[in-house]
């Protein structure tokens, strides 16, 4: 349990789950201040589900990833396909950070702010993922 990239792949993947969350159950205001359209503020005023079944989605999301995380750092069983698995969330984290300027036009309403701050969260977040799993891949290679 010495990979400490994966523990803090882990505790940002819960935090943003939980994040997420919290847009779902205290609603408008929430949304908006982490930067979500202001459509989607005004869905969540309305009462409308799309913005929970959306969130909730996201949420899920990430506590799968942390789970993965948790199980390379050894906190957890392993899980299956672990190595791959770690992998590919860091590809996506890290696909998603640099990949915003392309991606920006899909989502007009959101601010530049938003997407500086999201796409570095999401670089270190898959950086961790990247390096967690580097080093789960030399400390199994060992055995």
């Amino acid at each position: 349990m010495n990979n400490i990239p994966l523990l803090f792949a882990a505790f940002s993947s819960f935090l943003a789950a939980l994040l997420h969350i919290g847009c779902i159950i205290f609603g408008a205001p929430w949304y908006r201040f982490l930067g979500a359209t202001e459509e989607m503020a005004l869905m969540a005023e309305a009462g409308r589900i799309e913005p929970a079944v959306m969130t909730s989605a996201i949420a899920g999301v990430l506590c799968f990833w942390g789970a993965y995380a948790l199980s390379g750092a050894g906190v957890i069983r392993r899980l299956p396909f672990l190595k791959t698995v770690i992998f590919l969330i860091a590809i996506v984290l890290i696909g998603r950070g640099i990949a915003f300027p392309l991606i920006m036009s899909m989502f007009p309403n959101n601010s530049l702010t938003f997407w500086l701050v999201s796409s570095t969260l999401c670089v270190l977040m898959g950086g961790s993922y990247a390096y967690g799993g580097w080093i789960l891949r030399k400390q199994q290679a060992k055995h």
